[in-house]
């Protein structure tokens, strides 16, 4: 095998930007070039050497380009000083291989002529297909006639012809680009046809002239001319493709954007929103990178005549690493008025709450420490508002001890909040909570932990009415020990296609009764209270610090769970507690009564690939009547699927406040593949209780093929609020594939 001193041209390498036209399958045609052998199967009395330009060409100073060439025969004519390469002519170089029927190379000119199905298969899997293909300028430069392109991704390229010239420009004649399939004798469904499309090497432009976008063969769209950046470009600042929509508040709207890219890790993204009902929306998102950072900051602003009155939007995101222990986190949320995202249809749109913070966090071994603070805004229409509360700082360290000879180990935690309202309470906070933790597995497979712990905490309090509609302002201290042991014993039973797991489970507390001081300490991080199967076994089931888990008790429970290899898994949990006070704090605050709480349990089922069950419950005690529950399931194949969401919580005729009115909805959504393309789904969200009534319904019809997809989507928002106006929403999206899309926002 000799090398042969070859550079091979790569006609066409934007590849995303032009193309059509029915070709034979090229996965044959690539195994084929895959494997053609490395020995030529020329006779030796050939002049192989004289194909090429006898100076070898090297990749770089220690290494040589190998080329590898084989045809059925050679012919060398002396007086024409041309080669002639005949029959299954295979020419490989670095992966691109060179495939026709005849081969010319005239070492006068220094002319390399391909002729008669012509086949050359690119480094990336693109195969050109060609009639004709001339290489010249020490193949620097070339022409191809009649030429088809298979890319990579199945997309197809048909040219009249073809040329590249030595400052490596490619231009290209009578050009049509699809990446759609094509069935024999009709159109793609949609297509791009240009007059001439030219790729400026060194400005890395592809520009078009005369270009038309057919759709089945129907023209819909002409432009003289347009220009975007080749594949190489990553980021460049122009114009991005528009969107329009709109809804019943806004109207109908089409929205320019204008890309800014102002670094290589800097960007600004400008979008005014050009609206029938209200004007102009502003609308800009700005980015950056840092080496230790980044920001992403997105905001809106419109004058709303009606109103009379300014409206507008923030969303700050940004992160900062100060140095090899902490980081800095920032997040902005913020919003002119209750109603204003609705309106909008932006991010978080169904919060109660908006929550901003800043963050410093710092990691150091067995350490971590954070410094927080916290804005609350609040947007929900359907809860009463308070005070908007602000916390600055909230700290917060831990800190685990080295772990002992048996396996103890000491954990401490520190933990601070300055709570502030402008009219009413507020409180400063410091607590300290030090634990011996021993953890333990016996020979047995048993599994012990033992806790031991204080928790002390010290208030300032001002402007607080207590329970009983009584005011207190001043100093409070108190003290709060806890001892408890957890054990688990799990027996597994295994055979040859599934296995099954049962872990019974206890938990022993032993802590005083009373001590919260309610009438003295109010209570703003521990009001999320509700004993469920995710809480029942911890030794404080309080999410914050203002309240205490008081009493002694004991929580048992067991888990099971089932895995086989045809069945699927399914697990499930019930779990009690029992405690030796009726009248402590967070039974109280769950509505228990008794010694003894409600059953809590879950059952998680995926028996095939057809059903995906979640089901979380509470009983009753005593009369096992069902109090909370939960339900989340997928049933069905893609041909007919449904997705069912139900949650009921039983009211409290005692307490009228809405924490604890009866609640039921249910959430259901049909989805259905009619077809390989089409796809329809409908949903509808329903307050079941009295005077209740469909709080949100819509659909969407989906066509999606490999090169178009259009999303259709309707929806009607059921809302109370007086001041949101709207309602209705209606969008519209379509994408060509591989050339850009178009829709609503």
């Amino acid at each position: 095998m000799r090398r042969l001193p070859v550079v091979f041209l790569s006609l066409i390498s934007f590849s995303d930007f032009a193309q059509a036209a029915t070709v034979k399958d090229a996965g044959s045609i690539i195994n084929k070039a895959n494997d053609i052998p490395y020995t030529a199967t020329v006779e030796p009395q050939f002049n192989v050497t004289g194909f090429m330009p006898s100076a070898p060409q090297k990749k770089s100073e220690d290494e040589e380009v190998n080329i590898y060439f084989s045809a059925d025969e050679m012919e060398n004519n002396d007086a024409q000083q041309t080669i002639t390469a005949r029959g299954n002519v295979n020419i490989m170089r670095e992966n691109l291989t060179l495939i026709a029927d005849k081969v010319i190379y005239n070492q006068k000119e220094d002319v390399v002529t391909a002729i008669d199905n012509v086949i050359l298969v690119e480094k990336d899997g693109s195969v050109v297909f060609s009639d004709y293909l001339e290489l010249t300028d020490q193949m620097t430069a070339g022409n191809m006639k009649n030429i088809k392109i298979i890319m990579k991704d199945k997309t197809r390229i048909a040219a009249a012809k073809a040329r590249k010239m030595s400052n490596d420009n490619k231009v290209m004649e009578k050009v049509v680009y699809s990446p759609c399939d094509v069935c024999k004798d009709s159109d793609p469904l949609w297509q791009l046809k240009a007059r001439k499309v030219k790729h400026d090497a060194a400005a890395k432009n592809i520009n078009y002239n005369d270009a038309f976008l057919e759709l089945k063969g129907i023209p819909v769209f002409y432009t003289p001319f347009f220009s975007h950046p080749d594949p190489t470009v990553k980021r460049r600042s122009g114009f991005l493709t528009p969107s329009f929509g709109g809804n019943s508040y806004l109207g109908a709207a089409i929205t320019p954007r204008y890309f800014w890219a102002i670094s290589d890790h800097e960007d600004l993204t400008y979008a005014p929103m050009l609206t029938s009902d209200h004007g102009v929306v502003q609308d800009v998102r700005y980015r950056k990178y840092f080496y230790k950072g980044d920001i992403d900051a997105s905001g809106t602003f419109m004058q709303d005549k009606d109103k009379d009155k300014d409206r507008g939007s923030l969303f700050l995101t940004g992160r900062y690493e100060l140095n090899d222990y902490w980081v800095s986190d920032l997040d902005i949320n913020y919003a002119s008025d209750r109603t204003y995202l609705k309106d909008m249809s932006l991010p978080k749109e169904d919060d109660s709450w908006l929550s901003s913070s800043l963050k410093f966090q710092g990691f150091d071994n067995r350490n971590y420490a954070s410094v927080e603070g916290y804005y609350y805004q609040f947007i929900s229409n359907a809860l009463k508002e308070v005070d908007k509360p602000y916390v600055i700082p909230y700290f917060n360290y831990e800190n685990y001890g080295q772990v002992g000879e048996y396996g103890a180990y000491n954990k401490t935690t520190i933990n601070s909040a300055i709570i502030h309202r402008d009219e009413e309470n507020s409180s400063q906070r410091l607590s300290m909570i030090n634990s011996w933790n021993l953890p333990y597995t016996s020979p047995y497979g048993e599994k012990y932990k033992l806790v031991a712990s204080v928790k002390t905490d010290l208030y300032n309090v001002d402007n607080y009415t207590n329970p009983d509609g009584e005011k207190f302002d001043g100093g409070v201290a108190r003290v709060f020990p806890q001892l408890g042991a957890e054990w688990r014993l799990p027996f597994i039973r295994a055979t040859e296609t599934s296995r099954q797991i049962l872990e019974p489970t206890v938990v022993a507390v032993l802590a005083p009764n009373g001590g919260n001081k309610e009438n003295e300490i109010p209570n703003d991080d521990s009001q999320d209270v509700e004993l469920d199967d995710t809480n029942i076994l911890d030794l404080n089931r309080y999410a914050g610090y203002d309240r205490n888990d008081t009493g002694s008790r004991i929580s048992y429970g067991f888990n099971w769970s089932a895995y086989g290899n045809r069945t699927g898994r399914t697990s499930a949990f019930l779990g009690q507690s029992y405690n030796f006070s009726k009248n402590e704090s967070f039974s109280e605050a769950d509505m228990q009564e008794g010694y003894f709480s409600d059953y809590v349990g879950r059952i998680n089922a995926a028996p095939s690939k057809y059903l995906d069950l979640d089901y979380r419950f509470k009983l009753d005690k005593d009369t096992l009547e069902l109090k909370y529950s939960e339900l989340s399931s997928s049933i069905g194949p893609q041909m007919l699927n449904a997705y069912i969401s139900y949650i009921y919580l039983k009211g409290d005729d005692k307490n009228y406040t809405s924490r604890y009115r009866e609640r039921q909805e249910l959430y259901t959504v049909l989805r259905s593949k009619l077809t390989r393309d089409w796809s329809i789904s409908i949903y509808n969200r329903q307050d079941l209780t009295k005077n209740g009534g469909s709080l949100e319904h819509g659909g969407s019809l989906i066509y999606e093929d490999e090169c178009f997809a259009l999303f259709l989507n309707i929806s009607q928002d059921d809302s109370t609020d007086p001041d949101y106006e709207g309602g209705f929403d209606f969008t519209a999206n379509f994408i060509l594939k591989t050339l850009g899309a178009a829709g609503s926002k």
